[in-house]
């Protein structure tokens, strides 16, 4: 049931005042771990129409309500106490701020008269937070309470989204606040206080007619596309953009999905481990159209040697990023959906549709995708699973519009590489913090929200030791994820840059493929477990899973601990240093 709402005079806590205010804002799950400084907050929620989902640590209450925000698009909500509660959400916060994820955390704090003494669980909650949220509150006044609710969830969700906090004094939720939440919405908007405040909307035209003329004058050029696409929900006029101009599509680790693999102008991911046409076409291009992305040094590599001969047009809402890595010629701020129906507008108008001097262009990036697929050599008979022959079942035995979160590591580059993304909003990882731990309890925060989709975590063993305990969470709150655990017994890709880098010298990368036993703390935990060692049991195996759907389910794929993840550009090397499967090279 919902929250009473109080009458005219009536007076209601603060702890009232803020779950109402939630539910006002749509919010239906909350993600948390309660503590002494969140009782007066816990309690109303006991009477209120939203879900409470109790965490096993706060750190995945935060990777919850990432997972949610991604793939519902709606605010994800955490709770946790103060001191260690709120210190441990800082990760998600941080991973969340990067990857411009929408997050409201609220915080529990020590009575306001209190703060300043290092009374008990008493943290600067507020200062530590200030680098890692685009805005963070400090409750002061009851009162207060349902419009910072309300500008909490404007900020976190307008311009480019990105994670707030409100940390409140555990006396301001006890106290008694004359003003009902519901009196404060029905005042509407105009008592938000945000002087300064002013999210872009459309790009400024002379810059989208400046844009166009770049495109029409392009004879290679490229669509680097980033998560800003799939932020402005801009997926559908991104396709309408690229079929207009005939202009070939890189989708970075962020974006994956924003334009379907399937499409004949998608090259697919670029960066450090991104297919070899994808980098080369960035690093040949005479033409970058950048669109929601902000020159990743993963994406770049050596940046004096990136896309050395291309003039830039920088599309993103965010001014701060438009020439903060390279310079540009053309910098466009503003909502990228509305920047790309402007661009749409003017290439019609200019006549300056797919073009047929580009067809030696297109010719090359064919003759590249032929020659330089991804590739790997499939396992012998007794030899350990391939990771990449694990994706590939995964995918082909799943639906196109599955949920697929990752953790970090070489299992979300094959991840990455291996699965096809036809849809968006289905792809779910930590892309600029690469936080270990964040699969699973991202994809537990993505099934709360998508509870009709199939959800898989593609998760490593070391990954996996971070976080499992949230699968406890899945249990008990029904929450049927599936988990592929691929376990090569070491931190895969720290090991794989000491083997080509540091003379396979192999210093703190062993973890052990044995320890702990996967099959039975997944039992433990309530889930089912499934332990796959050949080829051949591979496919059955994940039929199986699928077909388990009253309680999560845990994979474990024993891989190859000595396959690396190519193509690779090597860490201080530029993109035409590239380096394809030694296969591919005649090794």
């Amino acid at each position: 049931m919902t929250t009473d709402t109080p009458a005219p005079g009536d007076t209601i806590n603060g702890g009232v005042a803020l779950v109402r205010a939630l539910e006002l804002e749509g919010v239906d799950v909350v993600f948390g771990l309660p503590g002494g400084a969140t009782l007066p907050i816990y309690d109303p929620i006991l009477d209120s129409s939203m879900r409470h989902i109790l965490v096993r640590h706060e750190q995945g209450a935060g990777h919850m309500a990432q997972g949610y925000a991604h793939a519902t698009g709606r605010p994800g909500v955490a709770l946790v106490t103060s001191g260690p509660g709120a210190t441990n959400i800082v990760t998600p916060l941080c991973d969340a701020h990067i990857d411009s994820v929408p997050m409201v955390c609220i915080t529990g704090q020590v009575p306001y008269a209190a703060i300043g003494t290092d009374a008990f669980q008493e943290c600067d909650t507020t200062g530590i937070t200030m680098a890692v949220t685009k805005h963070n509150f400090l409750v002061t006044d009851a009162a207060d309470i349902p419009r910072i609710v309300h500008e909490a969830f404007h900020i976190a969700t307008t311009g480019r989204p990105g994670p707030v906090l409100i940390d409140i004094p555990k006396d301001i939720v006890d106290q008694n606040n004359p003003r009902s939440a519901m009196q404060w919405y029905e005042a509407g908007d105009s008592d938000m206080e945000l002087p300064g405040y002013r999210p872009a909307g459309a790009g400024d035209p002379e810059a989208v007619r400046a844009a166009a003329e770049l495109i029409r004058d392009a004879v290679r050029p490229v669509l680097y596309v980033g998560g800003g696409i799939l932020k402005a929900r801009a997926a559908e006029v991104l396709r309408e953009f690229a079929e207009l101009t005939g202009i070939p599509v890189v989708t970075t680790l962020m974006a994956r999905g924003a334009f379907p693999d399937s499409h004949e102008l998608c090259l697919g991911m670029p960066g450090m481990h991104g297919n070899y046409t994808a980098v080369t076409a960035l690093q040949q291009a005479d033409l970058l159209v950048s669109l929601g992305a902000r020159f990743d040094d993963r994406v770049t590599g050596r940046l004096d040697g990136f896309a050395p001969d291309a003039k830039i047009v920088h599309v993103d809402i965010d001014e701060a990023e438009i020439g903060k890595v390279r310079t540009v010629d053309v910098g466009v701020r503003g909502d990228a959906k509305l920047v790309l129906e402007a661009l749409i507008e003017c290439t019609r108008e200019m006549g300056i549709e797919s073009q047929a001097e580009r067809g030696a262009w297109r010719s090359t990036l064919s003759g590249w995708q032929e020659r330089y697929p991804m590739f790997y050599e499939q396992s012998q008979p007794g030899d350990l699973l391939k990771p990449q022959y694990v994706i590939e079942q995964l995918r082909d035995s799943n639906p196109a519009d599955t949920i697929v979160a990752s953790g970090v590591g070489q299992h979300q580059m094959y991840a990455s590489q291996y699965w096809k993304f036809d849809y968006p909003y289905t792809w779910i990882n930590s892309g600029g913090l690469g936080t270990m731990g964040f699969s699973i309890p991202a994809a537990i925060g993505a099934k709360v929200g998508m509870p009709d989709r199939r959800v898989w975590a593609i998760d490593g063993d070391g990954c996996f030791q971070m976080t499992a305990q949230e699968l406890v969470t899945a249990t008990v709150a029904k929450i049927p994820i599936k988990v592929a655990l691929l376990n090569n017994g070491y931190l895969g890709m720290v090991r794989q840059w000491q083997e080509l880098f540091y003379d396979e010298r192999f210093s703190g990368v062993e973890l052990g493929a044995d320890v702990p036993n996967y099959v039975k703390w997944s039992e433990a935990m309530g889930c089912a477990a499934i332990r796959v060692d050949s080829p051949e049991e591979v496919a059955p195996a994940i039929a199986k899973a699928n077909e388990i759907n009253d309680r999560p389910v845990v994979v474990e794929f024993r891989t190859d601990p000595q396959e690396n993840v190519f193509p690779m550009v090597p860490s201080g090397r530029t993109n035409s240093d590239v380096v394809v499967h030694p296969a591919q090279r005649g090794e």
